[in-house]
């Protein structure tokens, strides 16, 4: 049996041709599942309301009750919309390595988004907000270790000797 390998290529530069439009204060993380994946007028449907005093935002979704806040992605990190690139040229041979790969580009970029929950006010226990600080733990854990941090470590075992 054959296996077909897949090349994944995600270009995140900047285009110094057209600046990528910022979709920050546009992007929704819902609690449910759209079967559905085409155009569509949502800003004519989902209107988001704050609360004066909180500064939770109300909407209903089909129906149902939703609460959300919004996050800002932590610094240095940016959230991107990406999509699949589209081909203006195409020779033959390009065509043929188009279908054995899938080359990316970015559409947009964020630096907050709103998360949502069912009825129940957003807070700091909530998983998705907790998936953030997974970030500060990742950047501890491949900091590059420096000779002052080993020689603060060595000094630290030899006073608990």
């Amino acid at each position: 049996m054959e296996m077909e390998i897949l090349e994944t290529e995600i270009n995140l530069s900047v285009k110094e041709e057209e600046e990528e439009e910022d979709v920050s204060g546009k992007v929704h993380q819902l609690p449910c599942t759209v079967k559905y994946n085409g155009p569509s007028s949502v800003s004519h449907y989902f209107k988001p309301k704050p609360t004066p005093t909180t500064g939770i935002q109300h909407s209903f979704f089909r129906g149902r009750n939703l609460l959300g806040t919004t996050l800002p992605i932590p610094h240095p990190y940016s959230g991107f919309v990406i999509g699949k690139k589209s081909f203006v040229k195409r020779k033959a041979s390009d065509m043929s390595e188009e279908k054995n790969s899938s080359c990316w580009e970015v559409k947009a970029k964020f630096q907050n988004l709103t998360y949502w929950n069912h009825d129940t006010l957003p807070s700091n226990d909530d998983a998705f907000s907790r998936s953030f600080h997974w970030l500060s733990v990742a950047e501890a854990l491949h900091k590059p270790v420096t000779a002052e941090d080993l020689v603060s470590a060595s000094m630290a075992l030899k006073k608990m000797d």
